[in-house]
Order: C-alpha cells, then sequence, then structure tokens
C-alpha cells in the first residue's frame, strides 16, 4: 500500500548559536521524495546572548520569556521559508522544531531544548511536533544524535560503509554499514568552542572560512591534554554537552594559535572517534557549519585515513541538512515511527518520541 506523503518543515538551532535553519522536504516518514527551499536566519545578537546566558539550565526565572521570543523567531523564520518557496501555510503538513538546546545530561536522565511548541502551531496554524529527545533519555537513551535515520535514507544508494560527521556546536558521526547497519555518537568539541574563541577575541560571530584559523600555530600539548580526556576511551553510543570540555586554551596564546589548537582538537576528535567504527568507512562526508571552516578541513585530512569532502560533493544541502532532518523525525513522530534506536543512542529498543502540537486560534486574535 502506498504511503501518505507529507510536505513538511524543519527547524534546527543548533549550539553554536548561529541562527534557525528552516528547510522543506516531502516523505512518507521512510523515503525522502524531495527536498525543497531551505534559508537560514541568524537569531539577532540580543537574541543570541539572552540565550547564551541561559546555557546550563541557569537563570530559570529568565528562561519562560526566552523561550517565548525565540518561539517567535521561529515562526518568522518559517514565515520567510514560506514567502521564498511560494507556499501558504495550509500546503504544509507538518513542522519539527527542535527548540534550542540549554541543557543535555543525559546519564541524569535530563535534556532540555527550550521552544513553545504549542505557541509556534497557533502562530503557524501548522501542526508541530516538538520535544524530540525526552522519551529517548527517558528509555535509558543518550537522546543524540538523532538524525542518523535520515542519514541513512538519504544515503541508500550509496557505497558503503559511509560516515557522515556533523559539525555543529558539537561533532557527531553517522556510521552506515554495508548492510544498512547504524553506529551514531558525539565525536568531541565541533565548534562551539573555536566559535567561543573567535567571538571573545575578535568580536566576530565565527572564523569566516577559517582565514584567522589557518594562520595559527597548533599548541601540541593542548592536543595531547585535551586526547586523554575519559570520554574518548568510553565505547559508543555516548554524547556531550556543549560545555563538556570546558576551557581548553587560555589568554596567553594568541587569537590565531587559539583558533588553530581549537580547530585541531575538533579533528583530533573525530580521529579518536574513527577507532570505535566497527569498520574503515570508504570515505567521510561532512556537514554542518564547520565544513566551511576550510582550516578544519585540512586538520581531518591530516588525521583520516579516508578520503574527507562536504556533503555536497553527493548532492547534499550541508547547511539544510539538520533541518531537513527534524521535518523527516516529525513525519516519523506523527506516523509512529522509531526516532532512535540502539546503535544511535544506546536506547535499549528502539523508540519514537515527540509531542504533537494542534494550532489553535491565533494568540493575537488574527
Amino acid at each position: 500500500m502506498k504511503r501518505q506523503m507529507f510536505r513538511s518543515i524543519g527547524l534546527m538551532s543548533g549550539t553554536s548559536l548561529d541562527g534557525i535553519d528552516a528547510a522543506i522536504i516531502e516523505t512518507d516518514g521512510e523515503s525522502v521524495q524531495a527536498t525543497g527551499e531551505a534559508i537560514t536566519v541568524p537569531y539577532h545578537a540580543d537574541l543570541r546572548e539572552r540565550l547564551r546566558s541561559i546555557l546550563g539550565g541557569n537563570r530559570l526565572e529568565l528562561v519562560q520569556p526566552i523561550e517565548r521570543d525565540m518561539t517567535i523567531a521561529h515562526a518568522d523564520a518559517v514565515e520567510r521559508l514560506l514567502a521564498r518557496a511560494g507556499l501558504r501555510a495550509a500546503e504544509i503538513n507538518l513542522v519539527g522544531f527542535h527548540g534550542q538546546t540549554i541543557l543535555h545530561q543525559p546519564q541524569a536522565r535530563r535534556t532540555w531544548q527550550i521552544g513553545d511548541g504549542a505557541l509556534l502551531a497557533s502562530l503557524l496554524r501548522v501542526p508541530v511536533v516538538s520535544d524530540f529527545r525526552s522519551a529517548d533519555v527517558a528509555a535509558g537513551g543518550e537522546g543524540a544524535p538523532l538524525l542518523p535515520l535520515y542519514h541513512q535514507a538519504l544515503a541508500r544508494d550509496l557505497p558503503k560503509p559511509l560516515a557522515v560527521l556533523n559539525l555543529g556546536g558539537v561533532g557527531n558521526v553517522t556510521w552506515i554499514g554495508q548492510d544498512d547497519t547504524l553506529l551514531a555518537f558525539d565525536t568531541g568539541p565541533g565548534v562551539a568552542l573555536l566559535d567561543d574563541w573567535v567571538l571573545k577575541q575578535t568580536g566576530q560571530a565565527f572564523d569566516r572560512d577559517g582565514t584567522l584559523t589557518a594562520t595559527g600555530r597548533v599548541q601540541a600539548s593542548v592536543i595531547d591534554r585535551f586526547l586523554a580526556h575519559p570520554y574518548f576511551d568510553r565505547k559508543p553510543p555516548k554524547t556531550l554537552d556543549r560545555d563538556s570540555f570546558g576551557t581548553l586554551v587560555d589568554n596567553s596564546v594568541s587569537a590565531a594559535d587559539g583558533a588553530a589548537t581549537l580547530a585541531a582538537c575538533t579533528a583530533a576528535a573525530v580521529a579518536a572517534a574513527s577507532v570505535h567504527l566497527p569498520s574503515p568507512p570508504l570515505r567521510w562526508l561532512v556537514t554542518g557549519g564547520g565544513r566551511h571552516n576550510l582550516a578544519v578541513l585540512d586538520h581531518l585530512r591530516q588525521r583520516l585515513e579516508a578520503p574527507v569532502e562536504t556533503v555536497e560533493a553527493v548532492g547534499w544541502d550541508g547547511d539544510a541538512l539538520e533541518a531537513q532532518g527534524f521535518a523527516y523525525l516529525a513525519v516519523r513522530s506523527r506516523l509512529g515511527l522509531p526516532l532512535s534506536v540502539p546503535g544511535t543512542t544506546g536506547v535499549p529498543q528502539p523508540v519514537t518520541g515527540g509531542t504533537l502540537f494542534n494550532p489553535q486560534r491565533s494568540i493575537f486574535g488574527a
């Protein structure tokens, strides 16, 4: 029997706090029929700093107003996406709303993504699925990464074994075996620590194209100390919080040397992760904002044995991939299909998740 096809919008705001990715796909929750328009809407600087102030679940009295403003910003991103795509909200079946992670401690059965799904559904007048991670964590999983099933769907016709490396704020890898077996886990810092360093040292939100990073010298002693962290010896599945590694470089080094060292840490973490893969991948496909840092890619190519390419090499959109993934997961949630499996989050058995919010009358009375 032919499965129902959904036109779904996914929304993702990663731990790098750079902004909101929004993307459209058409899917039946298993195959991906088509990918559509995608946009990135940067967070306003004030909202970004307010979000930064509650990372770690701190200052609880501020969470609710920030959550409201962040949700409204996501609604604006959807409206912009619809305008670009020439679509009306009524032509969208579902919205997948990841929200903003401010705390992730799966060992303590805690994960917190702020975002008001009911408010977003009312503003858009479209059903919204949010709270993707809680069910997995409650069932004993790590709550992340959640996109391996989407990677698997996209990679259906690609040679395997294959590694998909997502370099957002935190890095994570999806390994797909020849029989479509999945293993996924966080590798270590992605670019959050690098972005934080660049912001502190230069006032820029990130190192565009890795130009600053490329001019620096790597502090080898920092890499050695970094790789001694017990996380790297733990067997996957395993996950990290954005700030799990704390401060790796101090202000005694130059802006360029600090950036180069943090980029090298990202690549060294991926190389350390590769020893946990069941078999060597034929290639590494890199997605996420970190792939734009050419110096990070150079460090990866120096440390990994297989070819390293961006996902654009196989026709994927690395800026939209995470948002597309949550559009895909929203449909799977709506259909009661698993969002995670033992090899992706360590959950004992496949589990679905997400909470569905149907639109009510707009709070603004429109």
